[in-house]
């Protein structure tokens, strides 16, 4: 007998507007510094700024399903979802499963370093963050060696991620499609018409006006100096 399913909205568009956008602005970042144009690199790295503060606001006062709480659990709770996949395969989780919660942590850390350090870092020729001058040479040569062996940590973690979707893809979850769609089909049972009625999505206009915000506050600081010698 085939299980009746039922579509579920998991998903609001500013998550997946975030998703999407970090994915275009990882590209861009990489064409940028391999072809040495490091005045769009620092567009584009300014873009992320805000996209990072973003997801950081939403995560404590968004979505259900976007929010750190809803999805970093303690260790063991990750232990016992990993036991559970090994034995009985990978099941359907609304929003970000406990190991999954784990990598978003992990990107946005090692991200959020990768931002920080660029801002001290220099080329030692045409390009200098905006914060070079407020440390010593030594410090500043550090921060800029770190902020090129911390791309080859991102490059990893990108990997592992794009594994565990084509996993999922493999076993029946279908992460991608519910990342564009904002919905996931999933068995109609008790307890899933249950969480489709206790998630809670914020408005948009909400997200929009952080968005707006830091988009301002980053351009008018940090981007207006370098659009003006474009």
């Amino acid at each position: 007998m085939e299980t009746e399913h039922i579509k579920v909205k998991v998903w609001d568009l500013s998550t997946r507007f975030f998703h999407w956008a970090m994915v275009v602005l990882m590209v861009l970042l990489w064409w940028s510094a391999d072809a040495g144009e490091m005045q769009w690199h620092q567009i584009f790295a300014y873009s992320l700024l805000i996209l990072i503060g973003f997801r950081l606001l939403w995560g404590l006062f968004g979505s259900d399903t976007a929010k750190f709480s809803h999805f970093v659990h303690h260790p063991k709770v990750v232990l016992a979802y990993l036991k559970n996949v090994r034995s009985k395969g990978v099941s359907v989780v609304l929003g970000h499963n406990p190991m999954g919660g784990y990598m978003v942590i992990a990107l946005i850390t090692i991200i959020s370093l990768q931002l920080v350090t660029g801002l001290f870092a220099t080329d030692d020729v045409f390009t200098e963050g905006p914060l070079y001058s407020y440390v010593s040479s030594d410090t500043s040569t550090f921060l800029t060696w770190l902020h090129k062996m911390n791309f080859n940590v991102i490059l990893l973690l990108i990997v592992l991620h794009v594994s565990a979707v084509v996993v999922h893809a493999v076993k029946g979850d279908r992460l991608v499609g519910a990342m564009l769609s904002g919905y996931k089909c999933i068995p109609k049972r008790e307890n899933a018409i249950a969480a489709k009625s206790q998630l809670v999505f914020k408005s948009q206009w909400f997200a929009l006006i952080i968005v707006l915000m830091l988009a301002g506050l980053v351009f008018a600081n940090l981007m207006w100096p370098i659009v003006q010698v474009l």
